[in-house]
């Protein structure tokens, strides 16, 4: 029998008749509820911060599991609440990107998972306290482990948590956050130019229909996380610096295989020939695909890619309350930005009910009997993803998936 991976969503569907939200506010949500996420937000960092006092593991600094993922939470709440904290927030955030510093030896390359991420987080901090030369030097570090991330011949894969994308993005999150001419854009391009060679490598080794290919420990996965679905997204979002014949004979023909392959339901198979629908994560799944399909509609204006994305929209609210957990990896909470970035391209209130009630069932974080993630304080398997999520919620319009999603 096929393993039950999800709960049954017990919430009703949106009725306009019914769920008025807030029509006249322009955030979109009534005083009530901003109150109600708010309240529950902090109730849930209270948490957080009196598990961290009984210890933290210093020796994992990724942003992925790390303190780096820490830190970055609390930089996000620096900026969007205003509670009179920012400083004590920003504080925290520095306190957990600054100790990693030392420990890094330059030998892993992804924003999320290497050291790119430390790098890239710490050199936005340095900058916002007018630590000006701390900060470039940190770049010019960022900058220098690119050598092994351009070759080909280095062995490093494309995915998005350990390879080049993932690499790309502490590229383009430092350019968004410190400034646009902070790193070179030739780097940037010499990257994405890395990138696409490698796929079409691969694709014209196996001869597959998409026009990029990429494989990670032998397989081609297809999701955000260690596949083409995230590559290609982050990609996209560099798309500037896609020469547009390349943007149009590469980019948008591999989208649109995803298009062909999809399932049904119009969920993605975790890896090529995979025939199993079940995974519905931010990691492998609709959940990551959105956000591809999402931007491709920004990007080329067709129509088909919004459908499809609407339609990862109705799976995920079908089947996205998950047995895992929490998390914006393989969780509640990385599910519910799906509907955040249907409701940024549409503005249609029912996307924005639906991620109001996923951010509802995160209220009774650990008492749905879910799955204990390994590291349960993290970004992104565990409770500070949460918190991000929910802050996010209180200004949805401008919401965006941590270490992915550029807004």
């Amino acid at each position: 029998m096929t393993e039950v991976r999800e709960f049954n969503n017990p919430y009703p569907e949106y009725d306009s008749s019914k769920h008025l939200l807030n029509v006249n506010d322009p955030l979109k949500l009534s005083k009530n509820e901003r109150e109600t996420l708010y309240d529950n937000l902090i109730k849930l960092l209270q948490k957080l911060e009196s598990e961290l006092k009984k210890g933290v593991d210093w020796f994992d600094y990724s942003v992925y599991t790390g303190t780096s993922g820490i830190s970055l939470m609390y930089y996000h709440l620096s900026n969007v609440l205003d509670n009179g904290k920012k400083d004590h927030y920003f504080t925290k955030a520095l306190y957990y990107s600054e100790k990693p510093l030392s420990a890094l030896k330059h030998k892993r390359f992804s924003f999320l998972c290497g050291d790119a991420g430390p790098l890239a987080v710490a050199a936005v901090l340095y900058k916002k306290t007018g630590k000006f030369q701390q900060s470039q030097d940190l770049l010019q570090s960022l900058e220098k482990i690119s050598r092994d991330v351009i070759s080909l011949q280095s062995g490093l894969p494309d995915e998005m948590l350990f390879g080049r994308a993932g690499y790309l993005f502490a590229l383009l999150f430092v350019m968004k956050h410190i400034s646009g001419d902070c790193i070179n854009h030739t780097l940037v391009q010499q990257v994405i130019s890395s990138i696409l060679q490698s796929g079409q490598q691969m694709s014209k080794s196996g001869d597959y229909k998409s026009p990029l290919m990429y494989s990670w420990h032998d397989k081609c996965y297809i999701g955000a996380a260690h596949g083409l679905i995230g590559i290609l997204y982050m990609l996209l979002q560099a798309h500037e610096y896609i020469p547009l014949e390349e943007l149009n004979t590469l980019v948008k023909p591999s989208i649109d295989f995803l298009l062909e392959i999809r399932f049904p339901s119009g969920n993605m198979p975790s890896s090529l020939g995979n025939k199993s629908d079940r995974l519905v994560h931010w990691c492998h799944g609709a959940p990551g695909a959105i956000h591809l399909f999402g931007l491709a509609y920004k990007v080329f204006g067709e129509q088909k890619y919004l459908d499809a994305a609407k339609q990862c929209g109705d799976l995920i609210w079908r089947r996205g309350i998950l047995k895992k957990g929490y998390g914006i990896c393989h969780g509640v909470s990385g599910n519910a930005y799906a509907f955040l970035v249907l409701y940024q391209l549409t503005d249609e209130k029912r996307h924005l009910w639906r991620a109001l009630k996923f951010a509802e069932w995160c209220f009774d974080y650990g008492k749905h009997d879910c799955r204990t993630p390994d590291r349960p304080l993290s970004l992104f398997e565990g409770l500070a993803g949460t918190i991000y999520f929910l802050a996010d919620m209180l200004n949805p319009e401008q919401a965006a998936f941590p270490a992915f999603q550029l807004f």
